[in-house]
């Protein structure tokens, strides 16, 4: 493992139960996966506790963070401590890299994206589009939309910067990655604090903020407010809420 200076990162804060909390769904693996293609020298950047990493290929993860590395099982790709806008690789190393939900968290995404395609021909980048406005955010947590409409580009300039075709990513309905739009089904685990801890965009916001937006959708869950407006969902296999693919073509 290789050493990281600058800016202390997000998740050394925020990490912590990563691990647990974020689990990767095999359907969205299945997604990630297959628009390697054959690549297999393949680079995970922003890799954080391993999540998405293929096991049948020859992989090499990037990630900031102690804390997120510290969680990396025992038998994961090897590691570099390293920012996705500095990769310590020479030009054309990888076949593929692999970014997944992590764009919003680089402080020079331009340079990251660049860097990408400097060390390989094919990049993958999993991301959101900032059009689609999830009902968490929408209704109980609306300080969360200025928040991502500025850390997410809009996706047409991050699929410009790549030369990447845009791919939608439906989530399950029963989605075990616990990132921010997963639970738009079941949202009594909107209301499991550890749960939450998992979601970048919740854990940046005042928990002042957060409480009165849990307290929130509790009553109206109870009272069935919520399900009056959007229990329909409950019936849908799966739901376009916004989360894309980008692919270099």
């Amino acid at each position: 493992m290789t050493e990281a200076s600058g800016p202390r990162p997000l998740y050394d804060d925020i990490g912590d139960s990563y691990a647990t909390t974020r689990r990767p769904d095999s359907r969205v693996a299945a997604w990630i996966h297959t628009a390697l293609g054959d690549a297999h020298r393949v680079l995970n950047v922003g890799a954080g506790a391993g999540s998405y990493e293929p096991t049948d290929r020859q992989v090499v993860a990037v990630e900031p963070s102690t804390v997120m590395l510290a969680q990396r099982p025992a038998q994961a790709a090897p590691a570099v401590r390293a920012v996705a806008a500095a990769l310590p690789f020479p030009d054309g190393t990888f076949d593929a890299a692999m970014a997944v939900l992590t764009m919003h968290h680089w402080p020079d995404q331009r340079a990251g994206v660049a860097e990408l395609r400097r060390v390989a021909s094919r990049v993958v980048m999993l991301t959101f589009d900032t059009g689609f406005v999830p009902w968490i955010a929408s209704d109980y947590l609306p300080a969360i939309i200025g928040q991502d409409q500025f850390i997410f580009p809009p996706i047409d300039d991050a699929a410009a910067w790549l030369d990447a075709d845009i791919k939608v990513v439906p989530v399950p309905r029963d989605c075990t990655d616990g990132f921010m739009g997963a639970y738009w089904a079941r949202p009594e685990l909107y209301l499991d604090p550890h749960r939450r801890a998992g979601m970048s965009a919740v854990r940046k916001l005042d928990p002042s903020v957060v409480e009165e937006g849990m307290e929130q959708l509790k009553t109206d869950l109870d009272s069935g407010a919520w399900d009056a407006k959007w229990g329909h969902l409950r019936s849908l296999d799966e739901l376009d809420i916004g989360y894309r693919l980008l692919v270099t073509r």
